[in-house]
């Protein structure tokens, strides 16, 4: 075991997707797919090979620094391991290219969602394996968060640290007592967050059938909103209560104060005090209630007339389509038509989008610029404007506060201008590789926020990615890596510094 686990990270990752093959290699034998079956059982054997003979090549190899090493692995996970994980993808759908399988396989690792295919033209067992490979991506997104990106102030956590972005110091926010093995921690951390991640997901699976799924789309849609990557083999049959039970799991990609091991102590004061989860209960409140009192001033200018009953769906609808989108997962609830009807919104794309761009909480499977560095600049704004009124104030709070309100808020804004210009750029290539603009502008934003299912339900009609020329889909499939990993995480990868 610690030959295997002292292998380069990325050929670990290499042999956990040969052996995640095996799964909807079971699940097509089961449902007597056997062609299927044999796509996906023969594509493990031929992984699994592959990774022995890496694994005996590297089995000597020294890594001389660890954080580079893995930052490096993450990069590799969301770019060279796709290629793998395509193989059995495109043997299983043979009436498509190996760049499709790929861009899919790509979609489903950085949890973003989006889907080249209808849902009936994949085998039930294809479906499985795009939620599995999305489960697996959000699992490592939490894990390596807090064991690689933690250390080197990155993904969010430079916001309430002292030390310098990309610096591999420990800070108020990482709880490393001694500067520890990047190796070490990733097992450390592993060990400690998969039961609490694959719990979640069985007890999620579980409560979906009760509440009248079929075991397919319930497992799907259990890993989908643990890994918040929105992937659905087909529409719920289990309505708003299966609705209302993947609302309250929704609420980890909100704070990993919610799941991590290092608030066990002070599990309720803690999830009380926490920035980011209140701010996002904060919207998910607000912003329903606002919508659905529009609806009076949408019935004095149109003459709208809905019903009362109508609205309570609608108000539940917005509830949860907003929660949905607000952690970057993307599912849709059955009520939204109602709260477009009750409110009367014109374009409630837009706001889909804005919510996408919020994101969720650091150190958590949702994408977006993050809760934490939006609660920065809030706080940094408000101080200014008591600023306006009393020059001679004291903001108060302490040394934590004022570091916060500082170095977090400049962080934040650094951050917010690099998102600004990467969705410029992106839409720019977009709409050179002959895409409108608006579907542009909506592809940028889903792949760099990581929030697939806006390409269905942002615009008037749905995208049909299906549809985009190779150009578009090599830009897409680079958007959704750039934003799952983050611009910050790529500039400290091209920094001399990191590299002496």
């Amino acid at each position: 075991m610690s030959r295997l686990l002292g292998l380069p990270f990325i050929v670990l990752l290499m042999g956990i997707g040969a052996l995640a093959m095996l799964a909807p290699a079971v699940h097509a034998y089961i449902a007597r797919d056997l062609e299927t079956a044999r796509d996906f059982f023969y594509s493990s054997i031929l992984a699994l090979a592959f990774f022995s003979m890496i694994a005996i090549a590297t089995s000597n190899y020294r890594i001389r620094r660890q954080a580079r090493s893995h930052l490096i692995s993450m990069l590799g996970f969301f770019t060279g391991l796709p290629l793998l994980l395509a193989v059995p993808f495109s043997e299983a759908v043979p009436d498509t290219t190996f760049l499709n399988a790929y861009v899919e396989m790509v979609s489903s690792l950085t949890t973003t969602g989006f889907t080249l295919f209808e849902a009936d033209r994949l085998p039930p067992s294809v479906h499985l394996w795009r939620a599995l490979a999305g489960w697996l991506g959000g699992f490592f997104v939490w894990v390596t968060a807090v064991a690689v990106l933690a250390p080197l102030n990155l993904g969010g956590f430079e916001v309430a640290s002292s030390q310098e972005v990309g610096q591999g110091a420990t800070g108020s926010t990482v709880q490393i007592d001694r500067v520890a093995d990047a190796s070490e921690r990733l097992w450390r951390f592993s060990v400690q967050f998969f039961p609490v991640y694959g719990g979640l997901t069985a007890v999620l699976w579980i409560a979906l059938m009760l509440a009248g799924d079929a075991p397919l789309v319930a497992i799907c849609h259990a890993m989908s909103t643990l890994a918040t990557s929105g992937i659905t083999p087909g529409a719920a049959t289990s309505g708003f209560a299966g609705e209302a039970i993947v609302f309250v799991f929704l609420i980890f990609a909100l704070s990993r104060v919610t799941f991590s091991p290092e608030a066990q102590s002070r599990r309720v004061s803690s999830l009380v005090e926490d920035p980011e989860l209140r701010l996002g209960l904060a919207i998910i409140a607000a912003l329903p209630v606002l919508l659905f009192l529009r609806h009076w001033v949408a019935v004095f200018d149109e003459d709208t007339v809905v019903t009362l009953r109508e609205g309570m769906i609608g108000l539940w609808g917005a509830v949860f389509t907003i929660a949905s989108f607000l952690t970057t997962t993307g599912f849709e609830s059955a009520g939204w038509e109602s709260a477009r009807a009750w409110s009367g919104l014109e374009a409630p794309g837009v706001l889909l989008v804005g919510l996408a761009l919020f994101g969720g909480g650091v150190a958590t499977t949702a994408g977006g610029v993050k809760l934490l560095r939006v609660y920065a600049l809030y706080k940094h704004g408000l101080r200014e404007m008591e600023k306006l009124v009393q020059p001679s104030s004291i903001g108060g709070a302490g040394q934590v506060a004022r570091r916060f309100r500082r170095q977090g808020a400049f962080y934040a804004w650094v951050f917010f201008m690099l998102f600004a210009i990467s969705i410029a750029l992106v839409s720019t290539l977009f709409a050179a590789s002959g895409v409108s603009f608006e579907d542009a502008m909506v592809l940028t934003i889903a792949a760099l926020s990581t929030t697939g299912p806006l390409a269905q339900v942002a615009t008037a009609d749905p995208i049909s990615l299906g549809n985009l020329n190779d150009a578009a889909k090599a830009v897409l499939t680079a958007a959704m890596i750039l934003g799952r990993l983050e611009t910050l995480a790529i500039i400290a990868l091209l920094n001399p510094e990191f590299w002496r």
